[in-house]
């Protein structure tokens, strides 16, 4: 298919970022860095184009879905989701450092997606649980959360760095990096975006959960553990808002609580529950 062909060189586009990015770090030079952001800004493009093909490709199979529903789509939207929000946060800050944090989270996504064994990217009928308008706010919804924590996570990443060069022992990569009070603050908006679209993500599948199996909460794993991920980035913001928490506490907290994305996304799909379809 030309959506999956397409796709896996999207792949190598965001690789390609992701070294550029790496270069103006190392090299402390711009060119690199605006090499890279028209290197992810064409992937993008490319990677709109794919899932658009992929949507009305579904649609002539007789099949007709949301290019949502299964592990290599899921994958696919994740991936297109960061390099989305990332190059929104680029443009905001007029600061490029970030994207050599979260470039690789977009092309091991991509890279999983088009070249792991076990997945495949033939397009598929739903199951009928699937069969709701609920699937594509949901899935919405919970990605642009994961993607807002992802970034969160390389914020993370970067703050600690810096600390760590702040106190003394300063690294290769660090001297572009914006200084801690403003890593700390970017993290803090990703959270509250990720933990906002969380949330809605967790209540949209359960009024989704109630038209397909009579119920609104079934402590099934991937559910479970949607909630683990809720409590553990809510105890981040009751932390900074209530405690006064700031700095490396909330951004170790951070790194805890996308290992639970990570689990929720990834883990519990191999686990027996409602949510078993989306290793297929």
């Amino acid at each position: 298919m030309l959506n999956a062909t397409i796709l896996s060189y999207i792949t190598f586009f965001y690789f390609g970022a992701f070294l550029f990015y790496l270069l103006m770090l190392i090299m402390h030079r711009k060119a690199p860095g605006v090499i890279a952001t028209l290197i992810s800004v064409a992937g993008l493009i490319g990677h709109t184009l794919a899932i658009a093909l992929r949507w009305a490709e579904s649609y002539q199979m007789g099949i007709g879905h949301a290019p949502f529903s299964n592990l290599y789509e899921s994958l696919i939207f994740f991936s297109w989701m960061i390099i989305f929000l990332y190059l929104l946060v680029e443009w905001r800050t007029r600061n490029r450092t970030l994207g050599a944090f979260v470039t690789p989270l977009a092309f091991l996504a991509m890279a999983y997606a088009s070249f792991s064994p076990g997945i495949t990217s033939h397009i598929q009928p739903l199951i009928p649980a699937l069969k709701s308008n609920w699937l594509i706010s949901h899935v919405i919804t919970c990605f642009v959360g994961y993607a807002a924590f992802g970034l969160s996570f390389g914020l993370s990443l970067m703050y600690l760095l810096k600390r760590r060069s702040e106190a003394g022992r300063p690294g290769a990569i660090t001297r572009l990096l914006p200084s801690t009070g403003i890593l700390d603050e970017l993290n803090y908006q990703m959270v509250v975006i990720g933990f906002l679209m969380l949330t809605l993500g967790i209540i949209t599948g359960a009024v989704w959960a109630h038209s397909a199996w009579g119920g609104y909460w079934s402590w099934d794993p991937k559910e479970t553990w949607s909630l683990i991920t809720w409590l553990v980035y809510a105890a981040v913001l009751h932390s900074r808002l209530v405690r006064g928490w700031r700095g490396k506490k909330i951004a170790v907290l951070c790194l805890v609580g996308f290992a639970c994305v990570l689990f929720t996304y990834f883990g519990v799909n191999y686990l027996a529950g409602l949510h078993s379809y989306a290793k297929s």
